[in-house]
């Protein structure tokens, strides 16, 4: 608590998108009420807040800090370094945070490679100078300096200790509003480590769907057929990974005639979402043939990206061997 009584809040954005900033302000009139309870003392995007400023902080100074986005540079380690030590609740909030979500699957890359392509080989790149950033350059004002990027992509937990987590890209209105309200409130809060805002089930608990036996022969992809809206997605053989995600969206994508993506993460007790996704997928095969079933998952496009697209940097597989 400050000088005011009002407790500390803290939010900070990492590498990802600012999808986790918008998730805040669409609690609405909601943010008024969190915004009346704290004190912010730092969140850039809202505030004129300076490094120095958290720097100048007692240890434990913020009550609960938000810390959105991925671990992609030395600056966001340094900030996540210097946040936890700053705060006394640290949520990974989002999932580039929770897991690295979709800037992880750089980690199929190395840092060159990936400068290549950005200031290359991308076909919307002009660049016949072949210049690139560099992590110190000389100005006539003094030494200008950027980020530099860090070899692999982490979520939040690889660098810093983390209290909780709140899945979703972004999380969903009604979860951040529950998490803030119950902190503002006084209510007991799990034990930390614990994922909150979130369910216990997956998606398909809260998919309305007819679910059938599922035989597939044949993947599609999203936009090349229109989906049966009162059928099982993966049951027509779009891939949904409804069954290997963790509840707590009120199945959004899926009401709106859209596969699952999996960004709430993988649900209690499940390690790996990806394999568990493939575990599925490979059980509802409709072939014992071996060339047919090589037919059938050949019409699977980006498989890494589809299995693993928010959770490649929490996986069992992290990052690409090369």
């Amino acid at each position: 608590m400050g000088e005011n009584g009002k407790p500390k809040f803290a939010m900070y954005w990492a590498a990802g998108c600012g999808g986790c900033e918008i998730g805040v302000l669409d609690i609405q009139e909601a943010l008024l009420d969190v915004a009346d309870f704290f004190e912010i003392v730092f969140w850039p995007v809202a505030i004129d807040a300076k490094y120095k400023d958290v720097e100048a902080f007692e240890d434990g100074y913020i009550d609960l800090c938000l810390f959105n986005g991925s671990i992609r540079s030395d600056e966001n380690r340094h900030m996540a370094q210097l946040l936890r030590a700053k705060s006394k609740i640290l949520v990974a909030f989002g999932s580039c945070a929770h897991e690295g979500c979709i800037p992880g699957l750089g980690n199929q890359y190395g840092t060159e490679a990936l400068m290549d392509y950005a200031y290359s080989l991308s076909p919307s790149t002009e660049n016949p100078q072949g210049l690139r950033p560099q992590a110190v350059y000389e100005m006539p004002e003094g030494d200008l300096e950027i980020p530099t990027l860090l070899d692999v992509l982490t979520p939040l937990d690889a660098v810093v200790n983390v209290d909780y987590y709140v899945p979703g890209c972004p999380p969903q209105p009604p979860q951040i509003l529950a998490v803030m309200t119950a902190i503002m409130q006084g209510a007991e809060l799990p034990p930390p480590g614990s994922v909150i805002g979130a369910g216990v089930k997956t998606v398909c608990d809260e998919c309305p769907r007819e679910r059938k036996e599922k035989k597939i022969r044949e993947f599609k992809r999203p936009g090349t057929a229109q989906p049966n809206p009162n059928e099982c997605l993966l049951d027509q053989g779009f891939i949904c990974l409804g069954p290997a995600t963790r509840s707590g969206c009120d199945a959004l994508c899926v009401k709106a005639n859209a596969p699952c993506r999996g960004c709430y993460g993988a649900p209690p007790n499940v390690e790996d979402q990806g394999a568990r996704m493939m575990s599925a997928i490979a059980s509802v095969i409709d072939s014992s043939d071996p060339e047919e079933i090589e037919r059938i998952i050949a019409s699977l496009d980006d498989p890494l990206g589809t299995f693993y697209r928010f959770s490649l940097a929490k996986s069992s597989l992290r990052r690409l061997a090369r």
